[in-house]
């Protein structure tokens, strides 16, 4: 009989038995949880990020000074990719007596590529929703511009030497952007209309923006091909540095959800481990006595491992059923909250789980598989021959390589990686190490409690080696589904911090300094909460250290695009709330200090002590780099790059900047506003919240439904873990009962038993826990450590509480099985 049908005929007689039971649906369970994560967290990421690319009308946009070379059109044309192209300019229109300063933004017909405009036929009419911009001969504009130059719906403007007809009342661009032709009233017409403006001249301001949309892989084909062509007036923008507030979001969650994959991939991986570590066991005397019948040692091992691959190939197939039936529902039910059209799966993700299910089954399960190669035919005769150890810590090698390959994916980071992994060793280790000594330690106890507690006791210090690796376990589970519900929280928090229900949802900006405290005083009578202004200088970066930043900062970087554009610089002796201190510190008050944004100081290559050269008018000066901080960009408040002590910009013309909140029964106020101060520009950012909110929302919800997964991984971990010994608990309690014990003794002993190692485990969870959360939030979530003392007390309750139901589920059968099994040996 070959290898192969023997191991398929020993692996029917094991399914019969149930002996496969619990190691394959722990495989069920773990490739179904990977599978429906990954399809569900690639679904809605990609679904997330095109929504969020409505914010800039297309996947990918070059936004340039110049007209881009007809080659790069027809590049993108030979890719598929679909074309749009909007000219932005500033000009003064003038109506009835009275003039403006406008941002018109001209478009061609195929704009917008992604999302959508809105519109009204009257200021006070429902908002229609277009799929393209004005028809040539027609105008929509914000509705200040009507206010401001008295005009009505139907009535012509005339921009430069085009008259065009006010057809509708703009009231939503998904691409508007805070720079200066967006922040400025909106006209947006027909890019056929354009040349007759004769506006746009030779000297002329203007900035063109090229936008382009299609499949992804011809998009991130587009962008390599077209990034070594840029000029320095050129740059490729996208969701991630062009929309911070979306970014930093959608980075996060991306983040969360893949970590959150992994902890549940990591416990599934201790639950298949276990299983595996019973059915070796449970299959030495059978192995014995096929080696006694001639099988070899590597005979043996194939045996086994056809069996496995075929169980894999089963259950990851199952799995992968079962996954994609689950992130379906998921969908199913978040339906009311996500958008309507979600993005298909990739292939890619749907081969995710399965691929993961066999690594985790190589890696965890080959381990014990190996002892039962050395299983000596002596076993047949001696029983408690035990198979020698064999060098399985490095196939579990594999486990860890997976575990941290996929932290890389996630992270991008080797030095975090190291961090992390090596930290979390070390972590383990002190605590197998710390729980050994303890167990020790422990026997001191036995003389001291009742029969009962003895007898709890030693089920747990009679093998101090095999408690340590029980207690790891749970551990490990325990620690798992703390920074899936901690990080969760923690996240959540943080964003509806970020982002309240009255987040400011307008800009003003030149504010002259004698108009502030009128300014504020309006806004005060009128009920509105309190607005905080900051000063600005417009400055240009042009040194560093005496030499010219332009020799130093990278292309298409964050430096290059900072040093190829005005700044908007103030000065504070307090930073922000939310600006959190990296290095240096900050006094504002001394002349020539500057505290640069971390991200910003990277990509320029600065430190501590650097000397920065600004441009500000005709005048330059100079500052040294006291401190850097992190800057959240998400909070909807003004943020700066760069902030100086008073005495080195008071000097210079200043206007002032606030943000506020305006409800919709307030929105009249800011007629008033204009009127009072007609040099001051509004921004209103109403949209732009409320889709950001929606998109958190979304992902709230996604990451809610996503720790169910790491509760049904855990579950499978404490029957692995109790299934295991029941084996043995099996035979002691039946030798127990042919002695005399009661079925209540031994359900006292099974309580102290997992109790104790409840509460070891729930410890060394704890501890664990505060190591690796740190990293976490310092080094990727970015987000603020506490130690949180609460947990350290309700954890290894918890925990006992857990692992003693669970416990005592998994033995109901051992205190009422007749001692007549043990003394029959079935």
């Amino acid at each position: 009989m070959n290898r192969l049908s023997l191991a398929l005929r020993l692996l029917s007689r094991d399914f019969r038995s149930g002996e496969l039971t619990l190691l394959a649906l722990a495989l069920v369970i773990a490739v179904t949880s990977s599978t429906a994560i990954s399809l569900f967290a690639d679904r809605l990421h990609r679904t997330m990020n095109s929504q969020a690319a409505e914010f800039l009308a297309a996947d990918l946009v070059v936004s340039s000074s110049d007209i881009i070379s007809n080659t790069w059109l027809d590049e993108a044309k030979r890719l598929g990719l679909k074309q749009a192209r909007t000219t932005e300019f500033s000009t003064v229109v003038i109506e009835n007596d009275e003039l403006l300063l406008v941002g018109v933004k001209a478009v061609s017909n195929a704009y917008p590529l992604r999302g959508h405009l809105k519109t009204r036929a009257m200021l006070d009419a429902v908002e229609t929703v277009h799929k393209q911009g004005p028809e040539a001969g027609n105008v929509w504009v914000d509705s200040r511009v009507l206010s401001t130059l008295k005009l009505q719906v139907g009535d012509v403007l005339t921009v430069g030497d085009q008259s065009l007809t006010v057809s509708h009342v703009l009231s939503y661009e998904p691409d508007k952007r805070g720079d200066i032709y967006s922040l400025s009233p909106r006209v947006m017409m027909n890019q056929l209309d354009l040349q007759a403006t004769n506006v746009i001249q030779p000297g002329s301001r203007v900035h063109y923006f090229f936008q382009f949309s299609g499949e992804a892989n011809a998009i991130k084909r587009f962008n390599a091909w077209v990034k070594p062509l840029l000029s320095a007036s050129q740059r490729l923008m996208d969701v991630q540095d062009d929309r911070p507030e979306l970014g930093n979001a959608l980075s996060r969650a991306e983040r969360y959800l893949g970590l959150s994959s992994i902890l549940v991939i990591l416990i599934a991986g201790v639950a298949i481990a276990m299983s595996s570590r019973r059915y070796s066991e449970r299959h030495f005397n059978s192995t014995a006595v096929l080696r006694c019948l001639g099988c070899k040692q590597n005979d043996i091992l194939l045996i086994f491992l056809y069996q496995f691959f075929l169980i894999g190939a089963v259950a990851c197939s199952a799995g992968l059923l079962f996954g994609w039936l689950t992130q379906e529902a998921l969908f199913h039910l978040l339906r009311n909250l996500l958008p309507a059209m979600v993005s298909d799966p990739s292939l890619i993700a749907v081969m995710f789980g399965f691929m993961t299910g066999f690594a985790i089954l190589i890696g965890f399960a080959l381990p014990p598989l190996l002892r039962l190669k050395r299983v000596s035919p002596l076993r047949v005769l001696r029983r408690e021959l035990e198979p020698l150890n064999s060098s399985a810590w490095l196939v579990y090698g594999l486990a860890l390589t997976l575990i941290s390959g996929l932290i890389y994916r996630y992270t991008d980071d080797l030095m975090l990686l190291f961090s992390i992994m090596g930290g979390g060793l070390l972590a383990v280790i002190f605590s197998a190490g710390l729980v050994y000594v303890l167990l020790l330690q422990g026997r001191k106890l036995l003389p001291h409690v009742g029969l009962a507690g003895r007898l709890g006791l030693q089920g747990v210090l009679r093998d101090p080696k095999a408690s340590v690796t029980q207690v790891l376990a749970f551990s490990i589970t325990i620690l798992a589904m703390l920074l899936s519900f901690t990080v969760r929280n923690d996240l959540l928090t943080d964003w509806q911090q970020q982002i309240p229900d009255e987040a400011p949802n307008y800009f003003a900006i030149n504010i002259f300094p004698d108009q502030v405290a009128n300014f504020d005083n309006i806004l005060s009578r009128q009920g509105v909460p309190a607005a905080s202004f900051h000063p600005v200088v417009r400055g240009r970066l042009v040194a560093i250290n005496g030499t010219p930043v332009q020799k130093i900062v990278s292309k298409d970087s964050q430096g290059e695009r900072a040093t190829h554009r005005d700044l908007s610089l103030t000065w504070n002796k307090e930073l922000p709330l939310d600006n959190k201190t990296l290095a240096g510190q900050w006094s504002g008050t001394k002349k020539g200090e500057v505290s640069i944004e971390s991200k910003l100081a990277e990509s320029l290559q600065v430190k501590l002590g650097d000397q920065l050269t600004f441009s500000i008018g005709s005048e330059q000066i100079n500052a040294k780099i006291t401190h850097l901080r992190s800057v959240q960009w998400d909070t909807m408040k003004p943020n700066f790059y760069m902030v100086f002590s008073e005495e080195t910009l008071a000097n210079f013309p200043t206007t002032y900047i606030t943000s506020f909140y305006l409800s919709e029964n307030n929105k009249t106020l800011l007629n008033d506003l204009v009127r009072q101060f007609p040099a001051m520009t509004l921004l209103e950012v109403d949209a732009m919240l409320k889709q950001i909110k929606l998109i958190l929302s979304q992902l709230t919800s996604a990451i809610n439904y996503l720790l169910y997964f790491a509760l049904l991984a855990g579950f499978t971990v404490l029957l692995s873990s109790i299934y295991s010994t029941l084996d043995t608990r099996i035979s002691e309690g039946a030798l127990m009962r042919t002695l005399g014990a009661h079925r209540r003794l031994l359900r006292n002993a099974h309580l102290i038993e997992f109790a104790a190692i409840g509460v070891m485990s729930g410890l060394v969870a704890v501890f664990i826990f505060n190591w690796v959360l740190f990293g976490l939030y310092r080094y990727v979530l970015h987000l603020d450590f506490y130690f949180n003392w609460v947990l350290c007390l309700v954890v290894p309750i918890i925990s006992a509480g857990c692992v003693v139901l669970a416990g005592f589920w998994g033995v109901k059968d051992v205190v009422n099985k007749s001692p007549v099994h043990m003394l029959r040996g079935t």
